[in-house]
Parts: C-alpha cells; structure tokens; sequence
C-alpha cells in the first residue's frame, strides 16, 4: 500500500477507533460491537472520507478548509472526539501518536508554526 492510501486507511482506522472507544463507555457495547447510531456515525465517516476532494492529499479533518460534514453528524463527531481523543494513548497508542503527527505535517499546521517560529524571532 503506498503512503498517500495507508493515510486514508490509517484515517478511517483512528475514527472507527474512537467511535468504537467512544460507545463502548457511552452505550455499553463490548468488542466490535457498535450500536446502529455510532454504526451510522461510522458508515458515515467513511463515505466522507471515501468522497474527500483530496483524495489521497487529505489533511486530518481538524486541519481541513472543507468541512463535509453536516451540522449534526459534525457535532456527534466533535463530542466523540473530545471524549476519545485524551483517552487513545491509552487505547490506541499508535493509532493515537500518528494522528498527531499527520496532524503536524499538514500544511496549515507546519505554515502556522513557521510564522509563529519568525513572529517570535523577530520580537527577540
């Protein structure tokens, strides 16, 4: 699998990771169990991912200009995020650790910290 579709993959990886994280203690499903709304938040996800306009170029949707989600699938998303997120170190370490560092390579993070890195550069 080359780099740019094993993102894709990792990207669906980590959002069915935290859906399921995310149901297991909200919903009490055990394994891969999901129940028929995460199930649906999950389908759904992976349509968005599969639709992306940048394809294999995607950036995390943190980092994304296009937000495809609707406002109310955004919002279950952003609730399951807030609540998995802290706690996949623990769950998923790997997964967890190469989401951040996708996150930093994306283009607007590595733009912001260079700005950043210059703005304090200058102060000094």
């Amino acid at each position: 699998m080359d780099r740019k579709k094993a993102r894709i993959f990792r990207e669906k990886k980590t959002v069915e990771a935290m859906i399921r994280l995310y149901c297991h203690e909200h919903h009490g499903t055990a394994g891969k169990e999901l129940c028929a709304d995460c199930q649906a938040l999950r389908d759904y996800a992976f349509l968005r991912v599969k639709k992306c306009v940048f394809k294999e170029d995607k950036p995390t949707c943190k980092n994304c200009t296009i937000h495809c989600y609707s406002q109310q699938k955004k919002a279950q998303v952003k609730e399951i995020m807030r609540y998995s997120g802290p706690r996949m170190m623990f769950h998923s370490p790997g997964l967890a650790l190469i989401h951040l560092i996708d996150g930093w390579k994306d283009k607007s993070l590595i733009e912001k910290f260079l700005e950043a890195r210059e703005q304090k550069n200058s102060e000094s």
